[in-house]
């Protein structure tokens, strides 16, 4: 029985040739009867050449089982195939001096291959094609693509808008926006460095990275002038420092500044031009803060605008103002590193220009019809209407027809036939109307047209009407010696004749009674009556259509004094 042969340890080399791709398929040769013991050299460079990878199954011929290659062709009938274990052995001696022979002339990288003899038959195997049956193509495996390399990581953009939020005798609080550029590698963090001005030493604030915009630095002596800066990292490295705009000193505040901006001031203020500008702005801060004036971001014309400032205000004045003085002016007070602002909208206005153009769009029966567009100069105040005036060209005066008119177009009327006319448009806006104002250049002509006019006929109207009492008399009670009147109302058409009667006897021109009629209200006086004046009284109504009376009983009484009252 022969003995066991020592299992063979992988080198490194023959791992890797385990792991390497299968080679490329070589060209099929012509079948050749020889045992592949008498193969001629030019095959047997051909597994030198890849020593790597027939090297792997000839390493563990011994102490491992070997599997022939999914695309190695089927071994010939006088060839034993490799077995596992101990068996392999066998076989693997009866063929040594064959697998020898084209291993002494192979190169010395194939020396393992060489001494584990038993392997070398299924190396040939995989080069060369079988006795018995044809080759197959082989399946070629591509090598893994080499993963993209990332892009180097490349710092961000400076922060922006470092400024200080607070100081006080010990700490300074700055905060800052994110920058705007950060990349794909990410935003680590910000590092706060300062250092005293007039020097460049640069002192860390905090010990790691802080992740927010803001930071607090603490610890620091008052009286110092501090220059701050603030830089972001990430994994590309620092970048650009972001610095405050002035040295900071470090102080107590006691007040910090602030504009107390009055109610009347915070929206537009308008005026009109030659007007004098006054206004008075209070401001709190102590120290005693810093006052500045812009005007649309400029500084302004001391020639045109006065400032003076005090503890407490500032005072901006203008003797006349005119248009040119409108616009946004912005005050600011800065104690230190804390500053306020307020913006103050001046608006200065005045009359406006005339339209642009106006015509005569059309003239028919009575009617005119006017365009124009609106002025030029709306005097820095928009239009609030227009004024349209007419005028006849024989007196040459002129009346409004349209006052504060919102329109473009308007239409005249009730022009009068035969006269002509022209027309002229004024703009007006907050300050009043125009003093200018633009006239048609045609005139509309009312032309007189053949209108015989005819009154229409109505059919007259009898109004006459007999007499008819339409309040009648009433009987009454009288008392000796005193007044009495009797009342009735009457109607008719034409005006009835009145007549009053006692006891059916006409009462003629006795100065007793007194006869009224007025607006056909009829009255007979009766001036202190005596026992005798009662009875029966009549009044009368007649005229051509006829007559009416009504009558009334009068009872006159006796005041009847006892013996014991006189």
């Amino acid at each position: 029985m022969p003995s066991k042969p020592a299992p063979i340890k992988k080198s490194p080399a023959k791992k890797a040739a385990e792991k390497a791709p299968e080679p490329a398929p070589q060209p099929e040769p012509a079948p050749v009867e020889a045992p592949p013991a008498e193969a001629p050299p030019a095959e047997a460079a051909a597994p030198a050449e890849e020593a790597p990878a027939a090297a792997a199954p000839a390493a563990e011929g011994a102490g491992a089982p070997v599997a022939p290659a999914e695309d190695t062709p089927a071994a010939p009938a006088d060839e034993t195939p490799v077995q596992e274990g101990l068996d392999s052995t066998a076989p693997a001696e009866a063929d040594a001096p064959a697998a020898d022979a084209p291993a002494a002339d192979a190169p010395t990288a194939d020396a393992p291959a060489a001494e584990d003899g038993a392997a070398a038959p299924a190396a040939d195997t995989a080069d060369a094609p079988a006795d018995a049956a044809p080759a197959e193509p082989a399946v070629v495996e591509e090598p893994p693509k080499a993963p993209t390399p990332p892009p180097p990581a490349v710092p961000t953009s400076a922060p922006l808008d470092v400024s200080v939020e607070d100081v006080n005798e010990s700490s300074l609080t700055i905060k800052w926006k994110t920058p705007e550029t950060i990349g794909n590698s990410g935003l680590d963090g910000f590092t706060i460095e300062y250092c005293k001005d007039g020097t460049t030493d640069w002192v860390v604030a905090q010990e790691e990275l802080t992740p927010v915009n803001r930071y607090c630095i603490k610890n620091l002596t008052a009286g110092d002038l501090l220059n701050v800066r603030v830089v972001a990292v990430n994994p590309g490295g620092r970048s650009e420092p972001a610095t405050l705009a002035a040295p900071v000193p470090i102080r107590e505040v006691v007040d910090r500044p602030k504009i107390k901006m009055p109610r009347n001031l915070r929206v537009r203020v308008v005026r009109q031009v030659g007007e004098q500008i006054n206004l008075v702005i209070p401001f709190l801060g102590k120290p005693k803060p810093v006052v500045s004036w812009l005007k649309d971001g400029q500084p302004l014309d001391t020639k045109r605008v006065n400032i003076r400032n005090s503890d407490k205000d500032s005072i901006m004045f203008i003797r006349t103002s005119e248009r040119e003085d409108s616009g946004v002016y912005e005050m600011s007070v800065k104690v230190d590193s804390f500053e306020d602002k307020a913006p103050l909208t001046l608006q200065i206005v005045e009359l406006p220009g005339p339209p642009t153009s106006v015509k005569l769009a059309d003239t028919w029966g009575f009617n005119a019809a006017l365009e124009w567009t609106p002025p030029k100069d709306s005097g820095n105040t928009e239009i609030t209407g227009y004024t349209v005036q007419k005028a006849d060209r024989k007196t040459g005066e002129w009346f409004t027809v349209l006052d504060h008119y919102h329109r473009l177009t308007a239409t005249v009327s009730d022009l009068i036939m035969g006269n002509t006319y022209s027309f002229r448009v004024f703009a007006e806006n907050k300050v009043g109307t125009g003093e200018s104002c633009a006239v048609t250049k045609a005139v509309a002509t009312i032309q007189k047209t053949g209108i015989n006019y005819k009154p229409p006929e109505y059919p007259e109207h009898d109004f006459s009407e007999a007499p008819k009492f339409t309040t009648s008399l009433s009987d009454r009670a009288a008392t000796v010696g005193y007044t009495t009147k009797l009342l009735c109302s009457v109607r008719g058409s034409p005006k009835p004749k009145i007549e009053w009667l006692k006891n059916q006897m006409v009462i003629g021109d006795d100065p007793k009674f007194r006869k009224l009629s007025n607006q056909g209200i009829c009255s007979l006086e009766i001036r202190k009556p005596c026992s005798f004046d009662g009875g029966i009284y009549t009044c009368r109504a007649k005229n051509a259509q006829g007559e009416a009376t009504v009558s009334c009983k009068l009872e006159v009484k006796q005041i009847i004094i006892s013996e014991k009252g006189k």
